[in-house]
């Protein structure tokens, strides 16, 4: 345990007194936009003094200074405290939060990264502790900097199982640098919470867990100063028992006052008796940091050599992506891998085999290792690549569209795709993955075919804004490209054609092996058709798609190991809609699979080379009869 010392009596005020500062501020600027959460900023006013002003090291001018303590208000619905402290820090000009959730402010609703002293966007609860995770992981293993994380997090979203999933994981790795302060204000939104004021129970969960859990008074600034300085070799929890709208009279502590604003006339008479409590005139400033985090650049990050297969040769795209992965973790040592135990699956095992000390087991805890990737890409420190089966991300989609409001740059790959996986049946089958991850806008999705297509798009990924998906498959299929073929997001490529192609066929991962092997058994029959990669499915490549239909009779099929809704043909339809001429006939997987071997689901939904064969007969019959 640090010695502390106790502050004295000037500062302890100085405290106090900020805290009522910062309550009044929230109540000014959520009358002023008719909305907020004042009574959430309330509870918190003291710890937010505190951190702020006390125990927090950070530049006030500079709030993403990679020496700075971090600060995640996982409670983002208290918002405007946030704001309130800033603006006390000197960040923020005082009159900006009255522009409090209008459409032209920064000043969000909930937190946001448009604000340079926000991270991570918080306001779906639960989630803000894992990204602290990250961050705290990555300031101990990675960056080996003094910087602390503190998150402060409301009691409604303790009921949020990601919680403890971060709980666990914290304390396993031993982040004895990051704080959890959970802010114990009894309410919830409608009613109170499962355990209201007991603390004492909150106290025994969190030493379960293996943190060290320390109780006080969340409204007294001295048992706050103190509890902050008791650093041991664990995660801290500081279980601060609090009132939900401390200070603001005839609401304290009362239901039914959850994101209500003061009316004005009310807000005025609870400023002025607030203003009250102020004693004193001391101005408080943040301690500097420990300048000692080092200065890094993951911008252009490239293989250090070009893929290295030969055409024909067999292997599954995601051994590939295990391979790439641990090829490009020699180009750069702030790349990192994360996984979900699903490692010798997925073959991220490779990495850890060559960098062990980048590679962050998650466990099965799937919400909490997107989150900490969040976090560890944070402030630009790493570039992280997480992985699991397809299918298991879609349990963390509200992190991973979180990721996308957080601007976050994060890297997913989801293996054992489609019901080409086979006997392990529908609950490992990812069927969904797709449709998820179009429906987020700032996600790119690679969906690779061979293992130099695979190895491109890890790298690509490496260097492209936003989230990324890399979709990898079970079975083993030959290699299509040459180690120098270039490949680009958004690029689709043409893989079999002629001049007298009749139809248009799209297929990616093993249905386009299939699309391949179709194309071969119809040219014995004097048929030809066209075959196309499309590598990214979002972004589509609309304009070499369009190009090649209009070439080939306006006639499009689309085969994916994906149900049909969300997937390559709804990504294709909605590319060619108001296309004069282009037809689109889909093959996908129609209703939930059952166990059985590949080549047996691949027949059963029609996505196999004769099936493929039997649909370009069927569309060519109709261009034959149309004319």
């Amino acid at each position: 345990m640090a010695d502390y010392h106790k502050p004295d009596q000037q500062t302890l005020q100085a405290l106090k007194d900020t805290a009522n500062k910062l309550r009044i501020n929230s109540i000014k600027a959520t009358t002023a936009a008719g909305s907020g959460h004042p009574t959430s900023c309330a509870s918190a006013a003291e710890i937010i003094s505190v951190l702020f002003f006390h125990t927090m090291k950070y530049k006030a001018q500079d709030p993403r200074n990679a020496n700075n303590d971090r600060f995640v208000i996982s409670k983002g619905h208290a918002a405007p405290i946030l704001y309130a402290v800033w603006a006390e820090a000197g960040f923020l000009k005082e009159a900006e939060l009255s522009n409090l959730r209008k459409i032209d402010s920064i000043l969000e609703g909930h937190p946001v990264p448009k604000q340079a002293f926000t991270d991570v966007a918080t306001g779906s609860l639960g989630q803000g502790l894992g990204a602290a995770c990250g961050m705290a992981y990555t300031g101990k293993f990675f960056d080996k900097a003094s910087y602390r994380v503190y998150c402060l997090l409301g009691d409604g979203e303790l009921s949020e199982g990601s919680v403890w999933e971060a709980m666990a994981f914290a304390s396993f790795y031993k982040l004895d640098n990051l704080v959890a302060i959970f802010d114990i204000n009894r309410l919830g939104q409608s009613d109170p919470a499962p355990l209201q004021h007991k603390v004492d129970i909150y106290q025994k969960r969190c030493e379960a867990f293996g943190w060290n859990a320390i109780v006080v008074d969340g409204h007294s600034v001295e048992e706050l100063c103190k509890a902050f300085s008791q650093v041991k070799d664990q995660p801290t929890a500081i279980i601060a028992k609090t009132f939900k709208g401390k200070g603001i009279t005839g609401i304290e502590d009362k239901e039914n006052w959850h994101g209500k604003p003061l009316p004005k006339e009310m807000a005025e008479q609870v400023i002025k008796e607030i203003e009250g409590r102020i004693l004193g005139n001391k101005k408080l400033s943040p301690a500097l940091p420990v300048e000692d985090a080092p200065a890094i650049n993951i911008k252009g990050i490239k293989m250090p050599s070009p893929p290295n297969y030969k055409l024909g040769e067999k292997m599954a795209t995601r051994k590939a992506y295990g391979l790439a992965l641990a090829k490009l973790g020699h180009a750069s040592d702030r790349v990192i891998a994360m996984d979900g135990d699903t490692k010798n699956s997925t073959f991220s095992e490779l990495f850890k085999k060559e960098h062990p000390s980048r590679y962050i087991e998650c466990y099965i805890a799937e919400q909490n290792m997107v989150s900490v990737a969040i976090g560890c890409t944070t402030r630009d420190r790493t570039i992280a690549f997480a992985s699991t089966f397809a299918t298991f991300f879609t349990r963390a989609f509200d992190q991973i569209r979180m990721a996308a409001i957080s601007e976050s740059n994060i890297n997913l790959c989801g293996s054992h795709c489609g019901v080409s996986i086979g006997e392990d049946g529908p609950s490992q089958m990812g069927l969904e993955d797709l449709a998820m991850f179009r429906a987020v806008p700032s996600a790119t999705i690679f969906y690779p075919s061979d293992a130099v297509s695979t190895e491109k798009a890890v790298e690509l990924a490496a260097n492209t804004k936003g989230i990324c998906f890399i979709r990898t498959s079970r079975p083993e299929n030959v290699v299509l490209y040459g180690n120098n073929e270039n490949f680009r997001v958004g690029q689709a490529k043409v893989v079999h054609q002629s001049k007298d192609d009749q139809v248009t066929v799209i297929g990616a991962g093993v249905t386009l092996h299939e699309a391949l092997a179709a194309a071969e058994q119809l040219k014995k029959e004097d048929t030809n058709i066209r075959v196309i990669d499309p590598f990214t499915i979002k972004p589509l490549d609309s304009k070499t798609i369009l190009e090649n239909a209009r070439a080939t009779h306006g006639r499009i099929i689309t085969v994916e190991d994906h149900y049909y809704e969300g997937g390559i043909g709804e990504a294709v339809s909605s590319a060619m809609v108001g296309e004069p001429g282009i037809t689109v006939t889909r093959l996908a997987v129609s209703h939930v699979p059952r166990s059985g071997k590949s080549t047996e689901l691949l027949k059963m939904f029609n996505l196999d080379k004769d099936s493929i064969v039997k649909t370009v007969k069927a569309v060519v019959s109709q261009i034959t009869n149309a004319k």
